[in-house]
C-alpha cells in the first residue's frame, strides 16, 4: 500500500472506525430493518458481513459499476472508479446519477470521504496492494468489501503482472457475482432476472458458432510488447462459447506480453481487438491498433490484417463482466461478416 495511504489510516482511524454506523445513520429506516440482516457470504478467502441493506457503495472498477447499476442501485451508490470505457449502453442515465470519484483509481482517502457501507471490485490489484487499499485495511475501518470471484478463484494473483489462471474461467462466476451482490443488497429478484437474460443472450451468441475451424487472437493493448489473452480468463468464455481456437491457448497468463514475431507465426484468422478510451497504454483505441497492424512490416502479412478481420471490443467486454456478452454477441456477429459462419 502506498505511504500515503498508511498516514492517511492512521490518521483517520480514530474518527473513521465509527464509520459503520455513521452510514447507517442515514440508511433508510424501513430498508435497514429489513428481514435476513445482517448477512454474511464469503468471498476470495474472507467474510463479507453487511449489517443491513448498504446505502453508501462505492464500486472501484467499471466491470463491478455496471452490475450494480445494472441491478436497479444506483441511488444507493456514493462513488465509482477506474473506468477504461465509456458506461455500458442503457446505462448512461444511471450512471449520471453516481459521482465519479476518478476516471482511474481514486485513493482510499477520497473513498472513504464518501463514508461507504460497502466497497467492491473487480480485480486484486485494485483491491489489494498496491490498488486503492486492502480489504483488510478497508475491515479495520469497519468497512466491508467485496471482490468478484472471477478474480479469486482459479487464478494466482502475485507478481506485479495480470495474473495467472490455475483453472478454466467459467461465465457462472459472473453470474455468482451478480447474485452474490444481489443477496448482498436484497434485491434478489433483479438479480435473477439480470443472469437469465445473460443467459439467453449467451444461448443466442452461441447458436452463431462457425462450422469450421477458427483462429483468433484477443489484443488488450501496448504496441511494443502488446498484452494479449490467454487461454482461460474473460475472453476464453466467448473462445469457446463459439468453438474458435485463441492461438495464445498454450499459455494460462491472464494477459502476457509477447513478440510480434510470435504473433505472425501464429498467424490468427481474426483478430480481436480492444477499443479502449483511457490513455495508460500506447495502442488504446482500435483505430491505433488498425493503423500499427497494417504498417508494421512483421505484422501487415498476417491473415487477418491483409483480409482486415478485425473486430473492436471495448476493454470492459474484455474483462470478465456482463460485458463479456456483449463481446460475446460482437464476435459472433463479426464471424457471420467475415463469411465464417452462418
Amino acid at each position: 500500500m502506498r505511504t500515503s495511504v498508511r498516514r492517511t489510516l492512521v490518521l483517520l482511524s480514530a474518527g473513521l472506525l465509527t464509520l459503520g454506523a455513521c452510514a447507517s445513520e442515514d440508511t433508510d429506516p424501513d430498508r435497514a430493518s429489513s428481514d435476513g440482516y445482517p448477512r454474511t457470504l464469503e468471498n476470495c478467502g474472507r467474510t463479507t458481513t453487511v449489517e443491513s441493506a448498504p446505502q453508501r457503495i462505492v464500486s472501484l472498477n467499471q466491470g463491478s459499476t455496471e452490475i450494480l447499476l445494472s441491478l436497479g442501485v444506483a441511488d444507493r451508490m456514493a462513488g465509482t472508479g477506474t473506468w477504461t470505457d465509456p458506461v455500458m449502453k442503457g446505462l448512461e442515465a444511471e450512471s449520471a446519477k453516481v459521482e465519479r470519484l476518478a476516471d482511474s483509481a481514486p485513493s482510499m482517502e477520497r473513498v472513504l470521504q464518501t463514508e461507504p457501507d460497502l466497497v467492491t471490485a473487480s480485480f486484486a490489484s485494485t483491491l489489494g496492494k498496491g490498488g486503492v487499499g486492502t480489504a483488510g485495511a478497508f475491515a479495520d475501518l469497519g468497512v466491508p468489501t467485496y471482490l468478484s470471484p472471477a478474480e479469486c478463484e482459479g487464478k494466482d494473483n502475485e507478481g506485479d503482472d495480470d495474473g495467472a489462471r490455475t483453472g478454466v474461467l467459467e461465465i457462472d462466476a459472473i453470474y455468482r457475482e451478480i447474485t452474490e451482490l444481489a443477496e448482498l443488497l436484497d434485491v434478489e429478484d433483479r438479480g435473477d432476472e439480470l443472469v437469465s437474460s445473460l443467459q439467453d443472450r449467451v444461448a443466442a451468441a452461441s447458436a452463431k458458432a462457425p462450422e469450421d475451424d477458427v483462429s483468433v487472437l484477443y489484443w488488450f493493448a501496448n504496441a511494443e510488447s502488446p498484452y494479449l489473452a490467454g487461454c482461460c480468463g474473460g475472453p476464453g468464455i466467448i473462445t469457446r462459447a463459439l468453438g474458435l481456437k485463441n492461438v495464445f491457448d498454450d499459455t494460462k497468463a491472464e494477459w502476457p506480453q509477447v513478440g510480434w514475431e510470435t504473433v505472425a507465426e501464429r498467424d490468427p484468422d481474426v483478430l480481436v481487438i480492444g477499443d479502449l478510451t483511457r490513455k495508460s497504454q500506447t495502442a488504446e483505441s482500435a483505430q491505433a491498433k488498425i493503423e500499427f497492424l497494417e504498417s508494421n512490416p512483421v505484422t501487415r502479412e498476417m491473415t487477418a490484417v491483409k483480409n482486415r478481420r478485425y473486430v473492436a471490443l471495448s476493454g470492459a467486454a474484455l474483462n470478465p463482466s456482463i460485458r463479456t456478452v456483449e463481446g460475446l454477441e460482437q464476435v459472433a456477429d463479426a464471424l457471420a461478416e467475415f463469411g465464417l459462419s452462418q
